[in-house]
């Protein structure tokens, strides 16, 4: 449930992001939808049914097609149906907040999606993310059910921040002659606000966009919410109350700190001498790997 709840708010600020960038470049938006498309993960999808890159059927595709199970449309609907399955694990409050969310947000994926009414749409899909998010921690109970609801959080979020971060490789990959420009730090300031952390970044390191420092920040720093490094404290510590619950430790611990170390060993500046794509898709893989381990561990595949 938390990973289609999660994973929906993702893909609305992957757009988010796309919208943005597309904005900020005198080459050809496309190339933007483009690179949405790819960190999305959604490309052998999209061209089996379009034969072409265009802005308004990527932002269909992304938000609102059926066939396209990643989309926001339907990772809502996953959302809902996961919850009325296990409804009596959750409280009133959350299930009314989900409900409430699906019943708001269906209408709007029916119409034609405008350019007009899409920032606004897309705020507001992060708004219902945020409420289903707040009765959760404010009304459930902190037992193992609690946990898992964390867990599948944490590891979406963690794979997203680095799918915001890729996007930047992406748009900068036809062009790396705009490293340093202007136009270069607007991108950035736009990766930091789709990733919620334009006001934080500023507020520690002042008016100045240095990538490095932004590279640091959206993977190291522990106090922004939407960092891996945060995500990957709050998964260890997760699985540790597991532990504590069910009385055995799993591979799925060992893998989890694992990661964390792999992930502090690292800085901004040396992930961008090396290769920033290379890293991420590294990590991507790494994150997807702990999923299916706490899926094994925990039971939760069929």
């Amino acid at each position: 449930m938390m990973r289609n709840l999660e994973r929906m708010e993702n893909t609305a600020r992957l757009v988010d992001a796309g919208y943005r960038l597309s904005l900020t470049t005198a080459r050809s938006e496309l190339s933007e939808w483009e690179s949405v498309l790819t960190t999305a993960g959604g490309n052998t999808a999209y061209f089996e049914k379009y034969d072409a890159i265009r802005s308004e059927t990527v932002v269909d595709f992304l938000i609102a097609d059926k066939d396209n199970l990643g989309s926001v449309a339907n990772t809502l609907r996953a959302t809902r149906e996961n919850a009325r399955m296990t409804r009596t694990a959750l409280t009133r409050e959350v299930w009314e907040a989900i409900n409430a969310t699906y019943l708001q947000l269906e209408d709007a994926f029916k119409g034609e999606l405008k350019n007009s009414e899409l920032r606004d749409l897309l705020s507001q899909i992060r708004q219902q993310a945020a409420l289903v998010r707040g009765s959760i921690d404010g009304t459930m109970l902190r037992n193992d059910i609690f946990r898992f609801v964390s867990l599948g959080s944490l590891i979406e979020r963690a794979d997203n921040t680095a799918r915001i971060l890729d996007t930047k490789y992406y748009v900068l990959l036809p062009s790396s002659a705009s490293v340093g420009s202007s136009l270069d730090r607007v991108q950035w300031e736009m990766i930091l606000r789709c990733a919620s952390a334009e006001r934080s970044f500023h507020w520690l390191y002042g008016g100045e966009v240095d990538p490095a420092a932004i590279v640091d920040f959206l993977l190291h720093d522990v106090r922004l919410p939407r960092s891996i490094a945060y995500c990957y404290n709050e998964i260890n510590t997760t699985l540790s109350a597991l532990e504590s619950d069910y009385g055995r430790r799993t591979p799925a611990h060992d893998l989890a700190e694992k990661h964390q170390k792999f992930l502090t060993k690292s800085t901004g500046s040396a992930i961008i001498g090396s290769g920033l794509h290379e890293f991420l898709q590294d990590f991507i893989a790494r994150n997807a790997g702990l999923s299916a381990q706490i899926e094994t561990d925990y039971r939760f595949t069929a």
